[in-house]
């Protein structure tokens, strides 16, 4: 069988073209498709975020707190300072004669000594032989008054018989007088050096505690040695506390206080006695003297702090968790009318048994929030809880 060759490429040509439309036909569905489900996906999206925009997160509640209303009662004034502790009296002894060299040493810091004891020795040999000839001087000026007084009462025994003038008499009584006063002038001069010697024992001007000791055996001592021991009279401490003048205008003498030194829980008793008349130009602070008894834990020298009770005053009481502080000092949280915190810088006084008493910055009609202080800043809202009575 014959077959014309035209007629099969024509075929093959029409089956090519029928493929390629069908192939087109898919492509442009599939195209089609794919842009209705990217605007479908684009409308979805335009409508979530339209939706989160309209919607508000709900607010979060405010948080409860307790407070209290302090109100205003009775407390103790207290002022708290710090200083120095030192003698009360505090007597340097030093060499008041000539001086020379040491002997002996006869006390020991933390002795106690009485009025005019020996505190050292010097040596007293040179003045001893000069005494010694003061002493054979007088001997001698007596004797050489009795000689004359013994001349003069026979001349006037014979006066009166014509065998002495009285010119004679007159000059036996000269040289008597002469004589006497000579032996005053060696006794008088045997005096002075027995106090020179009394001089160079180095004695207590008072009773009291030896401090310090700045002298040994065969040093050689004199007045520009300055003092060679130093006494606290009758043992008498004191501590010289610095306060503010502010402060120190409240004092006055005959206030109560109590002295505890540093590195000791123990508190000791004592009384202001005087208040520094003056106030340092530069740090603004004068001195309060607080007399105490002897103790052998009160060490002069040593720092120590005071709270010195003056009077009484009306002011509120907080307990200590009320009161927070930071660099600018104390303050309290108020809550307002608005029911939102406050800060209220405030000056507090000394921790009692009963709380805290605020000396200034508030009145006591405040409501103070009462322990939740560290989690809360000014201005946020809170709901206040007023403290039951009793608890």
């Amino acid at each position: 069988m014959n077959i014309e060759p035209g007629f099969t490429r024509e075929a093959s040509q029409t089956v090519e073209m029928i493929d390629e439309d069908a192939a087109a036909h898919r492509r442009k569905r599939l195209i089609i498709i794919a842009a209705v489900i990217g605007a479908v996906l684009l409308v979805v999206l335009l409508l979530i975020r339209g939706l989160g925009h309209n919607e508000q997160a709900p607010p979060e509640p405010a948080p409860r707190v307790t407070v209290i209303v302090p109100g205003t009662q009775t407390v103790a004034r207290i002022i708290s300072a710090t200083g120095t502790l030192a003698a009360r009296r505090e007597m340097p002894v030093g060499v008041a004669g000539e001086g020379g060299m040491v002997d002996r040493v006869l006390v020991e810091p933390g002795d106690w000594v009485r009025a005019g004891q020996p505190l050292a020795t010097i040596n007293a040999a040179v003045e001893a032989q000069q005494a010694n000839q003061l002493s054979a001087q007088i001997r001698a000026s007596e004797a050489d008054a009795a000689i004359a007084d013994s001349e003069l009462k026979r001349s006037l025994a014979l006066v009166g018989r014509g065998f002495v003038s009285q010119a004679d008499v007159d000059r036996k009584t000269a040289t008597r007088d002469a004589a006497l006063a000579r032996v005053g002038v060696a006794r008088a001069q045997l005096g002075e050096m027995r106090a020179r010697i009394g001089r160079l024992a180095i004695r207590a001007p008072a009773g009291g505690l030896v401090l310090t000791r700045q002298v040994e055996p065969g040093q050689v001592v004199g007045p520009g040695n300055g003092a060679l021991f130093r006494i606290a009279k009758d043992g008498e401490i004191e501590l010289r506390a610095k306060l503010s003048e502010g402060d120190l205008g409240g004092l006055h003498v005959g206030d109560i206080a109590d002295v505890t030194p540093v590195g000791s829980a123990q508190r000791f008793p004592g009384t202001v006695w005087q208040l520094s008349p003056v106030v340092d130009p530069v740090s603004r602070q004068g001195e309060a003297r607080i007399k105490l008894g002897y103790n052998q834990a009160l060490r002069p020298g040593a720092f120590a702090g005071t709270n010195i009770k003056n009077g009484s005053a009306i002011a509120p009481l907080l307990p200590e968790s009320a009161v927070l502080s930071d660099e600018k000092g104390n303050f309290v949280y108020i809550v307002g009318p608005d029911k939102k915190v406050a800060r209220r810088d405030v000056k507090v006084g000394v921790v009692g048994n009963n709380g805290l008493p605020i000396i200034s910055g508030l009145s006591g009609n405040e409501k103070i929030v009462l322990s939740a202080g560290a989690f809360l800043s000014p201005g946020d809202p809170v709901i206040p809880v007023l403290e039951k009575r009793g608890k």
